[in-house]
């Protein structure tokens, strides 16, 4: 099958699994995104803590990019990655960022806007040393967002760094770490037929969330 500008306008889903009221959405949004989340990982929705993460560079212009959700409270939505990354530059910037959930599955997308903070060293230390060491490697070893020669490059590097920290443990870079997105706005999404959706938007005014629904 030949993907044609005919073929992507006629790709279309008619949504029609379920309804969202204003009335069956909790008042807080971040308990209401953990109501959420549950659904999806009882539904096994395969990782259903992919996000998007929307950053932007000083002159304004938008980058996203997928990582994942390793963490929520009613503080924000934590992840990690290497402050020295293009997303970690563009955050030293401009520290705002927007959130993007979508599980297809369930006919659900949840969006979220919101500040962005760096995580303390203990914290990230804590998380970094859950992960496996290979992974931890892996965060020492690339550069990440920098331009490298090779798959070779980025290989030998893991390799040896693996060879001399055996037996002794990784300790967390410097340049790695946790984020905190602190919401402002969280929208719940639910598809609907003749894409009559229902969206549900909160915004933070003063500390205190109001609630709104959306057209679609």
């Amino acid at each position: 099958m030949q993907v044609t500008n005919e073929f992507l306008q006629n790709l279309r889903q008619d949504y029609k699994s379920a309804s969202l009221d204003e009335s069956d959405v909790d008042q807080d949004p971040v308990v209401q995104f953990q109501k959420w989340f549950q659904d999806a990982v009882d539904a096994q929705i395969y990782e259903p803590n992919v996000m998007t993460l929307a950053t932007a560079d000083k002159a304004g212009r938008p980058d996203a990019r997928i990582v994942l959700l390793k963490g929520v409270d009613t503080d924000g939505f934590r992840f990690f990655t290497n402050y020295l990354s293009a997303k970690g530059k563009e955050l030293k910037r401009n520290p705002f960022a927007a959130l993007v959930f979508f599980w297809p599955e369930l006919e659900r997308q949840v969006r979220i806007e919101g500040t962005v903070e760096k995580l303390d060293k203990e914290t990230s230390e804590e998380y970094f040393n859950t992960r496996p060491v290979d992974s931890q490697i892996g965060a020492v070893a690339s550069p990440q967002s920098q331009v490298i020669p090779n798959r070779v490059f980025l290989e030998e590097k893991f390799e040896a760094l693996k060879t001399e920290s055996a037996g002794k443990g990784i300790a967390k870079p410097a340049h790695w770490g946790g984020y905190i997105v602190k919401p402002t706005r969280i929208e719940f999404w639910q598809g609907r037929s003749s894409r009559l959706h229902d969206r549900i938007n909160f915004e933070k005014v003063k500390g205190t969330w109001t609630k709104t629904r959306l057209a679609p």
